[in-house]
């Protein structure tokens, strides 16, 4: 698993890691019942504190998204990729805006002007 973080991204690190394992999810690089690296292994590939990456894996356990065990580590709960509905939405979206006349262009230039 290859996660990548934008020093650029203004959200605290935590959330950008849990952000970042969640797509990652939704991409289907990890899937339900994958294990993940362990949080020290995470934590110097992303070079960051251990802590700040527990964080954010304890704060996607907490929305059911990985689950903690003791002796098998961090794996991708079984119902994970459920909860990462965003392609989705996206598709419905882009065919309710095809459906009103916009083009993806305008839906893009929609989307960015969103504060």
């Amino acid at each position: 698993m290859l996660l990548r973080l934008d020093k650029r991204d203004g959200r605290p690190l935590h959330e950008q890691v849990a952000a970042a394992v969640r797509r990652a999810i939704a991409e289907g690089e990890c899937r339900p019942g994958d294990r993940l690296p362990s949080a020290r292994d995470l934590a110097q590939a992303l070079d960051l504190n251990v802590n700040t990456v527990l964080r954010g894996l304890r704060s996607l356990r907490d929305d059911g998204v990985l689950e903690f065990r003791r002796g098998r580590g961090v794996t991708v709960a079984e119902d994970a990729d459920d909860r990462s509905g965003l392609l989705e939405h996206a598709r419905a979206l882009v065919a309710e805006a095809a459906r009103l006349g916009y083009s993806r262009t305008d839906l893009i230039d929609l989307i960015r002007g969103i504060p």
